[in-house]
């Protein structure tokens, strides 16, 4: 108390402090202790009123307390009492035991009184009952039947209750009531056939799907309060429970299953299209039968039984089933295709579970998959087995009938830009295209699979293609006229291999992704490098073909007629524009390169014939006469080119420059100038060699002993360096046979 008195007495100094802190503070003394006199009375009476409640609360608890008291020894007593009178009445409950047996008996035989009626009108019922069940009263026949069952199940349930091991009295009562369970099976027989027929029964009668509902309703209410009797008394009728309600879902299960499989009307051997229209029988079928379960059934089934979320799934297992029994045949790719495609896409399509009518109550996003991955993966790797094996056959298929128009008497056909094509890029690449577009229906995984598979098979098939073209020429080199049309044939193959470089182009633009274009970036170059071997490979037949015409002209050539005044050049010119006219029905990619290839060679040949020595100039007169003779020449083959090659933009005179360049060696009258005229020809011509030299000083017939040395040496030490654009033309040139030696002497 003490420590309690300073402190209050510490917080008083504290705010008396407070509040006489400025002097003027000091006539306002009596105004706060006043103040604080009122607080203080105030703070008092609370507390007293408080004291004064808990005191009444305390009075009050004790009172109440010594009550209880008392209530509880008048209950003690009371249960004395009771103790005492229950051991007083135990001899007199033991003597009435007979009377509670003559109570059983009189349950019983009040039982048998009440349902005297029905049990000597069972005869009556059952016959009454089975005429309703013919004439489909099905809820009248069911009413009676309930009342046949009732009598029963109540005389069969006082027996049990009276004794329990009674089994001939049992089986008396459940023998009198025999044909209570075939009425109750023919019933059942009758909802199950109306529930087969459901779909069709609830767009005409819906009243009698309605009807069929409440008997299984009815029946499962009595199953419950069976089983809840069981529970208590362990007494079950016979036939209890009957499940209808599981029953007519399995009902409907079997129905769907029949149903569905009832839809292939045909087989392989009758209709090759037979998987497709099973499979499109089954789509109309489903959407139909959902479509009515979901505008027409659920109005005739309580909500609870979710109907249509229970035929939905009954449709979706028994499909799965039946598509794995598909998948298990043995599948053509064709079909292989059609069931993929409709289990994976159809099925969750617009035109089936993806119907707009059916949702929101269809969520094709949360549907299990018909097949398991393990099945589509097995069905996809026998497609692609079957698909590379076909391929390869139509592929060899289509170039054995490539091959028969090669040896016809009649031209290709030109395409609208009058370039000659046979009809093999067509075909192979219809093939390809079917191909990928019956794969981009199942899946983008399987079309790039696909693409692949054909840009394989297409690197395979132009390694064959290039062998029978060579073939199809050494057949015409070894007897020329055959066949007829030889040249137009081999300028379609040239042309086919820019339309099928064209066709992969688009192929892979139109069915390859940006994503998968890198994982195939191998493979095309590798066919363009086969296609630009047959193209040039043909080019180069057709080449040779010309040439074998030109080969008399060009024999005369830098020699004594020629000198006289021969027409070879003439003859040369027209020989090649007569087959380059031929040659216009070529693409331009290639016939550039021929027209380029075909002035090289010319002019190689040509140059050729100089180096031969077919002719030695005897005097100063007939070298500048066979230089002039050069130059015409030259002039003739360059306007020739230059004629060939207008209408692609380019030059094309480098090669006749070369022409010229000998003739300035031939036609140079002064010796001592000999060797700065080679030199400058050597530097032009890096290719040229020391044997081309010799041979065309041979072929001036003045050259020095001392000049030919000079010449040759100083070209064997310090050979000239080809720029990165030279084209060699003296390369493959070959001289007869002669030793340095021996043009020295």
């Amino acid at each position: 108390m003490k420590e309690t008195d300073r402190e209050a007495v510490a917080t008083a100094v504290q705010r008396v402090a407070g509040m006489l802190q400025r002097p003027d503070q000091l006539d306002k003394v009596e105004q706060y202790r006043r103040r604080e006199a009122r607080k203080k009375a105030s703070v008092e009476a609370r507390l007293k009123a408080a004291i004064q409640s808990q005191l009444d609360g305390v009075r009050t608890g004790l009172s109440q307390l010594h009550s209880a008291l008392s209530d509880v020894k008048d209950i003690q007593r009371s249960l004395a009492d009771v103790s005492k009178d229950w051991r007083q009445s135990i001899n007199t409950v033991e003597s009435l035991k007979a009377v509670k047996d003559a109570v059983v008996r009189h349950s019983q035989l009040a039982a048998a009184v009440e349902n005297l009626k029905n049990i000597f009108s069972v005869p009556e019922i059952v016959r009454e009952t089975q005429d309703l069940i013919e004439q489909g009263a099905l809820l009248q026949a069911h009413r009676k039947l309930m009342d046949l069952e009732c009598s029963r199940d109540g005389l069969m349930y006082e027996q049990y209750r009276m004794d329990s091991g009674n089994t001939r009295d049992m089986t008396l009562i459940h023998s009198y009531f025999g044909s209570t369970q075939a009425l109750s099976d023919e019933l059942a027989k009758q909802l199950w056939m109306v529930l087969q027929r459901s779909l069709v029964t609830v767009r005409r009668d819906p009243t009698l799907l309605v009807s069929v509902v409440r008997i299984i309703e009815r029946e499962e209410k009595i199953d419950r309060r069976i089983l809840d009797r069981k529970k208590q008394t362990g007494f079950v009728p016979p036939g209890r429970p009957k499940n209808w309600k599981e029953k007519m879902f399995a009902v409907l299960d079997r129905t769907v299953t029949t149903r569905i499989e009832g839809t292939q009307a045909d087989t392989r051997e009758s209709d090759r299209m037979w998987l497709v229209r099973h499979l499109e029988i089954i789509r109309k079928c489903v959407l139909d039968d959902l479509l009515v379960a979901r505008s027409l059934m659920v109005q005739c089934f309580p909500p609870r039984y979710q109907i249509f979320r229970s035929l939905l799934n009954v449709y979706h297992q028994a499909l799965s089933t039946r598509m794995q029994e598909l998948a298990a045949e043995d599948l053509e790719a064709n079909e292989i295709v059609s069931l993929l495609t409709w289990v994976l896409n159809t099925y969750t399509s617009a035109e089936m579970m993806g119907n707009a009518e059916l949702a929101p109550d269809v969520d094709v996003g949360v549907l299990e998959p018909l097949l398991s991955p393990d099945v589509v993966a097995e069905l996809l790797d026998t497609y692609m087995s079957t698909l590379t094996s076909n391929i390869i056959a139509w592929l060899r298929k289509a170039l054995e009938t490539d091959k028969k128009d090669w040896v016809k008497e009649t031209e290709p056909e030109a395409d609208q830009d009058g370039y000659y094509q046979t009809t093999l890029p067509a075909i192979v690449f219809q093939m390809f295209e079917q191909n990928l577009q019956v794969a981009a229906q199942i899946s983008e995984d399987l079309k790039t699979k696909v693409l692949v598979l054909c840009l394989q098979q297409m690197n395979s098939f132009l390694s064959r293609y290039k062998e029978e073209a060579q073939l199809y020429k050494e057949e015409h080199l070894r007897k020329r006229q055959h066949p007829h049309c030889y040249v137009q044939y081999m300028i379609a193959l040239i042309n086919n291999c820019q339309t099928l470089r064209e066709s992969i182009v688009s192929l892979k633009r139109k069915y390859l992704q940006h994503d998968a274009e890198e994982g195939l970036s191998l493979s095309q170059p590798s066919m363009d490098g086969l296609l630009d071997a047959i193209a040039e490979e043909g080019c180069s037949s057709l080449l040779e073909e010309v040439f074998l015409d030109l080969e008399q002209h060009l024999n005369e050539l830098m020699t004594k007629k020629w000198l006289l005044g021969s027409n070879a050049v003439d003859i040369i010119c027209v020989t090649v524009e007569d087959y380059f006219n031929d040659f216009a029905k070529i693409k331009k990619p290639y016939r550039k390169r021929m027209i380029a290839e075909a002035h090289r060679r010319v002019v190689q040949e040509y140059l050729r014939a100089v180096l031969q020595k077919r002719i030695s100039f005897r005097n100063a007169e007939e070298r500048k006469e066979g230089a002039a003779r050069l130059g015409r020449e030259a002039e003739q083959l360059r306007f020739l080119f230059h004629k060939l090659a207008a209408g692609f933009g380019e030059e094309m005179d480098g090669h006749c420059d070369t022409i010229v360049a000998v003739a300035e060696v031939i036609k140079l009258t002064d010796p001592s100038l000999l060797y700065l005229e080679v030199s400058t020809l050597v530097s032009k011509y890096p290719d040229i060699r020391d044997e081309h030299i010799g041979a065309l000083l041979a072929v001036r017939g003045d050259a020095s002993r001392d000049m030919k040395q000079t010449i040759i040496e100083t070209l064997e030490q310090g050979p000239a360096q080809a720029s990165p654009d030279y084209v060699p033309i003296f390369k493959d040139i070959a001289v007869p046979s002669l030793n340095v030696a021996k043009l020295l002497k």
